[in-house]
């Protein structure tokens, strides 16, 4: 491990994550501060029964299946979910559906043809961008660069064929880049072997406020939410070579970081602390409006697999794809325990209170209890299907999508 600066954020960190994610919405990918980690006092169920042969159903709210399929997450609004996905042979039918939390009723179901391409991997699917929302709209992104932009109840507001203006913008297992929502504008990232770019689109009229290129190599991160204290938000843009950070209106870049990061795990922030997937683990300290940055410390054995890390308290948590867990310490990237669970591992975890919640491609889920010395897993469940979706909180229940299923997971 290298530390390159010790830093006197713990206290601060702390307390900022307390009050982080009170709100009942979960409004894009990894929640709406980006991190994983809600500060919600109210705990999901830490024992839970899906589907075991022979016992009952234990603290499943309710379960519904999906009419199309996809991998991608679902968000909360208030009390509604929405969930994107696909059906037809080729999956050119794009689907956003809206869900009542309460029961898991569908409320409605919008449909649209792709106008771009469709070809993707087979564990994936077209619908592999998780949605965002403003609080007032849905955005729904999709792989073959459709963008949706729906109210609440389903009209649509706009829509974005962005492959007619970037053709050759694709690749032979699809995109996966879930839009970011900041200050009005609706930030997407497009980054493969052919038309490689990032745009922001203003979330209300749909028209593009910047767009800029990006180096032409396969990369499936999502842009993610840097609010610096005392600073406007930015919007980091991680590549295989660079991460950089945007004013979300202009586009315009403030500062980048150059390196040999992850094509597939995101970066994840907190105050002006950056925390990349870069050689295991690195932590800096950036600002608001500087081109500068201060480099804390790295850390090799907090190496990231496909699930992003999940920043909570003064921990960071990170996830390989064989499935072992490791804790490390933000202050000083130090790692203090190493877990094993089963693998392999696509979805990122969420932690709530003292617990993380993990849930592997086989739809194995576990629950590790963090606050002792070493992580220990307090139980553990099959939901009996696909899972590569991260799962989603609000109002002390977890939310899991399935390749077939929605469920509502929490303590009567």
């Amino acid at each position: 491990m290298k530390i390159y600066g010790l830093i006197p954020l713990v206290v601060a960190l702390a307390a900022q994550a307390a009050a982080v994610g009170q709100a009942a919405d979960w409004l894009q990918f990894r929640g709406t501060d980006n991190t994983g980690s809600t500060g919600a006092a109210k705990v999901p169920a830490t024992e839970f029964v899906v589907k075991t042969e022979g016992a009952e159903p234990k603290n499943v709210q309710w379960s519904v299946e999906l009419p199309f399929a996809g991998v991608s997450s679902p968000i909360i609004v208030g009390d509604r979910l929405y969930v994107t996905g696909v059906t037809g042979a080729r999956q050119e039918r794009l689907h956003v559906a809206c869900y009542a939390k309460s029961d898991g009723k569908q409320l409605w179901q919008r449909q649209f043809w792709a106008t771009g391409r469709t070809l993707c991997h087979p564990t994936s699917s077209v619908a592999a961008n998780t949605p965002a929302s403003d609080g007032s709209r849905v955005y729904a992104f999709f792989s073959s660069n459709d963008l949706v932009c729906l109210d609440l109840d389903g009209n649509l507001e706009w829509f974005r064929g962005l492959t007619f203006e970037h053709p050759a913008a694709a690749n032979d297992v699809g995109m996966a880049a879930s839009p970011l929502v900041v200050s009005g504008a609706v930030v997407v990232q497009v980054e493969n072997k052919g038309d490689s770019f990032a745009a922001g689109i203003d979330a209300v009229t749909g028209e593009t406020l910047w767009q800029h290129p990006r180096k032409a190599d396969m990369n499936w991160t999502s842009p993610t939410l840097f609010h610096p204290p005392g600073g406007k938000p930015l919007v980091l843009l991680q590549s295989t070579h660079q991460i950089t950070a945007h004013d979300p209106r202009s586009g315009e870049e403030v500062w980048s970081y150059d390196g040999k990061l992850a094509e597939i795990s995101s970066p994840v922030s907190r105050g002006d602390l950056v925390i990349l997937p870069a050689d295991g683990l690195t932590a800096i300290r950036a600002g608001a409006g500087s081109a500068n940055w201060e480099k804390l410390w790295q850390e090799s054995g907090l190496s990231t697999g496909s699930p992003s890390a999940v920043l909570h308290g003064d921990r960071v948590y990170v996830l390989n794809r064989a499935g072992v867990l490791t804790a490390g310490d933000i202050a000083t990237g130090k790692v203090l325990w190493k877990a094993r669970v089963k693998g392999p591992y696509w979805a990122t975890p969420v932690a709530v209170g003292e617990y993380l919640y993990l849930v592997n491609q086989d739809g194995a889920a576990h629950v590790i209890k963090t606050s002792v010395e070493k992580g220990e897993i307090v139980s553990e469940t099959e939901f009996g299907e696909q899972m590569l979706a991260s799962p989603a909180y609000s109002d002390g229940a977890l939310y899991f999508r399935g390749a077939k299923h929605l469920w509502k997971i929490g303590s009567p």
